[in-house]
């Protein structure tokens, strides 16, 4: 039999494309990436309940999340105990107003709303949110007792998670490495929760976008302002506030520990402006 004609020869097929191993996905860090200043590093902010960090330092978060840093709320009641709103209400209300804002939100069980106790597992839980957010910043209801009594007391379940975070010993924190933060401040959500012993460092809010955005977040906790007009008493103090400090409105805040400049440069304006 003759051989038939040769075929053109088949052009090669390339081989297959050999995919390289899907990655997983890193988890989310709120640390500070390369280049970025540590000055943005993240801020951890707590309140008792889901409104106190809006009516007490709204302005600050606002300015924050503007400038790029990433912010995170916990939140460690629903605000079960309060006349006006129900819890489902409350949470609704709190998210909507993290949105605003910018910031991300996680509400935590401890003893309850008008229940928190000191207890040192719930220090010990703070202390692992910190090692898990591993923030720069960090806020916290102020001390001072004369005020509702679930903020002062979460001030000070704070301020020892603080310490217990950078222990590497604590057995029950063991599951993340060791966090310390580099500033504690409190924020006061009344008047008279502002701690008499502490000079307060005055945070500018005046911009209008600002101003806007802390005024909605406010407003967005309906329930609350319905009952009282918190919303016009917040933005009075930071007007008076501001009117010492030579600005339209600044949002006190006071430090744990002694602010560490690098120079005079960083040192700002002071408030006594006449």
């Amino acid at each position: 039999m003759k051989p038939g004609p040769k075929s053109r020869p088949e052009r090669q097929r390339p081989a297959p494309e050999r995919r390289a191993p899907a990655r997983r996905r890193p988890i989310e860090s709120s640390q500070p990436g390369p280049g970025r200043s540590p000055a943005l590093q993240s801020l951890l902010a707590f309140g008792a309940h889901p409104d106190d960090i809006e009516f007490g330092c709204g302005g600050v978060i606002a300015k924050e999340t503007r400038a790029g840093r990433i912010v995170h709320f916990v939140i460690c009641s629903r605000g079960e105990a309060a006349s006006h709103g129900s819890p489902a209400q409350r949470v609704i209300e709190a998210n909507r107003s993290a949105a605003l804002l910018g910031a991300r939100l996680e509400f935590i069980e401890l003893d309850g709303d008008a229940h928190l106790e000191i207890r040192a597992m719930h220090t010990l839980k703070l202390a692992g949110i910190i090692r898990r957010v591993r923030p720069g910043i960090v806020l916290a209801p102020s001390l001072v007792e004369n005020q509702h009594p679930d903020h002062p007391r979460l001030g000070q379940l704070v301020r020892d998670a603080c310490r217990l975070a950078r222990y590497g010993g604590v057995r029950e924190l063991r599951r993340a490495p060791p966090h310390a933060i580099e500033q504690l401040f409190y924020y006061a959500v009344t008047p008279e929760a502002e701690p008499p012993g502490l000079t307060p460092v005055y945070i500018d809010v005046s911009a209008p976008e600002i101003l806007k955005l802390w005024t909605g977040a406010m407003e967005a906790h309906a329930t609350q302002a319905a009952s009282r007009n918190y919303v016009e008493l917040q933005l009075t103090r930071a007007r008076m506030r501001g009117l010492r400090a030579g600005v339209g409105h600044a949002i006190a805040l006071f430090p744990n520990d002694p602010l560490v400049l690098d120079s005079l440069a960083q040192a700002g304006q002071g408030a006594r402006r006449f």
